[in-house]
């Protein structure tokens, strides 16, 4: 691919991206005033005559749709953030980039919604302990998408290099935020966490 037609692409990808999170939020928006507001004023009268009461199943509307929504949005937003970085950084740490938002913004989402839930004091103690539980399930592998990120963008080494990393030796095949991939000498191929590549030695060797 040209140098024209890939600047074409990211920014196709940038435009696509930046319209397709506002129209996530804006369908949020209307679908939710619908619901919370026009809908009930159309059904309650309906309700009530049965001897239903409405309210109780607001909260687990709106849990619902600030799932649905929120997580079409923060996918549109890391999408963005992935073309937004292609202007200056290849696909791979684009990517890792966008995988770190994800994690980080789903994350944000399902403590913000337990939060709301439990309301008040509560509400912040819920959410804040369903973070640091988040937290800690997904530290190790946000640790690796990091320490990929600052592999892509430090680039101590590159495809088709022969070296020997976290013991491992042989030519670079690919590099992405979770792993390097290493083909050694006799054939096999090593996936190497990038967590074990930061802060250990790496060596860049001649091919034999």
């Amino acid at each position: 691919m040209s140098e024209q037609k890939e600047r074409e692409e990211v920014l196709r990808g940038v435009r696509g991206s930046l319209t397709s999170l506002i129209v996530w939020i804006a369908l949020y928006i209307i679908v939710s005033a619908i619901i919370n507001s026009v809908l009930p004023e159309v059904l309650r009268p309906m309700i009530d005559f049965k001897g239903l009461v409405l309210d109780p199943y607001g909260t687990y509307i709106n849990i619902v749709l600030a799932l649905v929504f929120g997580y079409f949005i923060i996918r549109s937003f890391a999408n963005f953030m992935y073309w937004s970085m292609r202007v200056r950084y290849p696909h791979p740490t684009a990517a890792a980039i966008r995988s770190i938002m994800m994690i980080v913004g789903i994350g944000a989402l399902l403590a913000g919604i337990a939060g709301g839930v439990a309301g008040g004091a509560s509400g912040v103690a819920l959410g804040g302990f369903l973070g640091i539980v988040i937290g800690f399930a997904s530290q190790q592998v946000l640790g690796q998408a990091i320490a990929g990120l600052f592999l892509l963008i430090a680039r101590p080494f590159k495809i088709g290099d022969y070296v020997v990393i976290a013991g491992e030796q042989g030519t670079v095949e690919d590099i992405s935020a979770m792993f390097t991939i290493v083909r050694k000498d006799d054939g096999s191929i090593a996936l190497v966490p990038s967590g074990m590549i930061v802060g250990s030695k790496i060596y860049l060797l001649k091919k034999k």
